[in-house]
């Protein structure tokens, strides 16, 4: 198997789709259960399609492409569900006596044998990506309409949905887990369980974007609810506050780190469960999408002795992993760095990490009070949510420290007005401050079906607004491995702001705020809009992504 990755990768690089170096790079940091191909997609080497074509030559197999295939059911039942989930492959349909099958391993003869004497069938193999088979499987092995039924026409007694909710193999049971792996699959960052009147919405956020799921009947909500709770330690007697959880657990080989929340609305408990992606590594910073003036500018602030450098945006704008990216690039054996966070998303070596307890009384700000005391040369605090934090923060900056965190704000000047409305006074602001970071986070052009286009006269006019020229458009027509939105996955935009002498200046003489911008201006900084508009030029999104996000003058 190893000799055919090593052709794969010299496969790849003959087609001209990936160097020699970056395919060296890949079988470094390639792990034991990895695959050199969903190495180089996940750094953003090639696509899908391009590596399923190659390998497609490679293998004399053909490609399946799976999105909106008419799986035949019979075929389905042939094959037990632990059989296809062991291997990953999904049968697809019978033929001349010869049962057709998608697996992401067509190589693997041990799942060919088994197939072969489970069902009796001569086996007809195809290629399918991961991502196509693993959703394919929780389709059609997952939730059916013979546990609906049961659900249906469970008793709505409280005592038997709290029975039902603890058993392993109950109805309800399989239904929640069959909801954290179809999000899983479809790469959600959210799952949403939404009471209406007479039904329940299972909705997912992916890419940014509520898609709903599936609509269940109403009197599935609570068993379902009872058993999210159970699953993460809250009280499920209690409907009329609002509650946090956690969930940790391996779901079908897969480790799930999940937040939860609910909310008690009119029509019962909202849930909002938070997926954070367990097998994620944390990411180079040359690979979080800044522009080469803003990477550098980036660069100088956090590589500085003292300081208070801040990301700011909203909820799920990657401030997250942009904190970490700047850790990594930090974390050497010279320095002591202490973060304290809620929660815990990623767990670096070398770094003492300290999770938020409020229970016993262990907020950001007596963890940062802690943190002083222990020799810290870098220190990151996960969010700066009240005056108390804040002001903890700058001593510590003023002192010697430099501090990384996070802040809410709409864009980077105005987080200089939030940190004065919060109490510090605008000589700590301005004594304290590095540089400020503002992210959004925009839907990126499918890279399978992403075609150019000659821009629209508005388009062209919102560039000759902003100085820019761009001759083409790039968007999505929609394919498979998109869902037929144009869109698949995600890049970040950036604002960075530095703190110089003049800013400084500026803070302290109480100026405008639009003052502080159109010397920003002056000086260089690429503003949200301006990066957003670069990356449309170079293909990356498109207008209606940044306009999203971004705000013109």
């Amino acid at each position: 198997m190893r000799q055919q990755r090593r052709k794969l990768g010299e496969l790849l690089v003959e087609a001209g789709l990936v160097t020699e170096e970056q395919v060296q790079r890949a079988l470094r940091a390639k792990k034991d259960t990895q695959r050199i191909g969903e190495l180089l997609i996940q750094d953003g080497y090639i696509t899908e399609r391009q590596l399923m074509s190659t390998l497609e030559r490679q293998l004399g197999i053909p490609y399946v492409g799976l999105y909106q295939y008419a799986v035949d059911k019979k075929a389905v039942g042939l094959v037990p569900k632990q059989l296809a989930k062991r291997y990953l492959l999904l049968p697809l349909k019978i033929e001349n006596n010869k049962l057709h099958v998608a697996m992401v391993d067509p190589l693997d003869f041990f799942a060919v044998d088994d197939l072969r004497m489970a069902t009796g069938y001569q086996i007809e193999r195809a290629l399918a990506t991961k991502e196509d088979v693993i959703r394919g499987l929780n389709k059609y092995y997952g939730y059916d309409d013979t546990m609906e039924h049961l659900l249906e026409d469970a008793q709505p007694s409280q005592e038997l949905r709290d029975e039902q909710a603890l058993e392993d193999d109950s109805p309800v049971v399989k239904l929640v887990n069959q909801i954290l792996m179809n999000a899983v699959a479809h790469k959600a960052s959210d799952i949403h369980i939404d009471p209406h009147e007479s039904k329940v919405v299972i909705r997912y956020r992916i890419d940014g974007t509520m898609v709903t799921d599936k609509t269940l009947p109403k009197q599935m909500q609570s068993m379902v609810v009872a058993r999210i709770k159970i699953m993460s330690n809250l009280n499920i007697t209690e409907h009329r506050i609002p509650q946090d959880g956690r969930i940790k657990l391996n779901l079908e080989r897969y480790p799930i780190d999940i937040r939860v929340s609910t909310l008690p609305a009119i029509y019962g408990e909202k849930v909002v469960m938070r997926i954070l992606d367990a097998n994620s590594t944390v990411k180079d910073l040359d690979k979080m999408d800044f522009h080469p003036d803003n990477y550098r500018r980036f660069l100088k602030m956090i590589e500085r002795p003292t300081g208070i450098v801040l990301i700011t945006g909203p909820t799920g704008s990657g401030k997250s992993s942009t904190l970490y990216a700047a850790l990594n690039r930090l974390n050497t054996e010279k320095v002591n760095i202490i973060t304290v966070e809620d929660p815990v998303e990623y767990q670096l070596e070398g770094i003492s990490q300290v999770q938020v307890n409020a229970n016993v009384g262990l907020t950001f700000a007596a963890g940062l009070r802690a943190m002083l005391r222990q020799d810290p040369n870098i220190m990151m605090v996960g969010e700066i949510r009240d005056t108390e934090t804040a002001e903890i923060a700058t001593r510590a900056a003023l002192t010697g420290h430099l501090v990384l965190s996070t802040l809410h704000t709409n864009d980077s000047v105005s987080t200089i007005t939030r940190l004065i409305d919060m109490g510090i006074e605008p000589f700590l602001v301005a004594a304290s401050l590095a540089g400020i970071v503002s992210q959004r986070l925009v839907r990126r052009v499918c890279r399978d079906c992403g075609q150019p286009h000659p821009p629209s006269a508005r388009e062209a006019e919102i560039f000759t607004a902003r100085g820019r020229k761009v001759e083409r458009i790039f968007r999505g027509k929609g394919c498979g491995n998109c869902n037929m939105t144009g869109y698949k996955g995600r890049i970040a935009v950036h604002e960075v702001l530095v703190i110089d002498d003049f800013v400084r200046k500026l803070i302290m003489d109480n100026s405008s705020l639009s003052a502080i911008q159109e010397y920003a201006r002056s000086n260089g900084t690429i503003f949200l809009m301006d990066d957003g508009l670069m990356k449309v030029t170079q293909g990356l999104t498109t207008t209606e992504e940044v306009f999203q996000v971004a705000i013109g003058d």
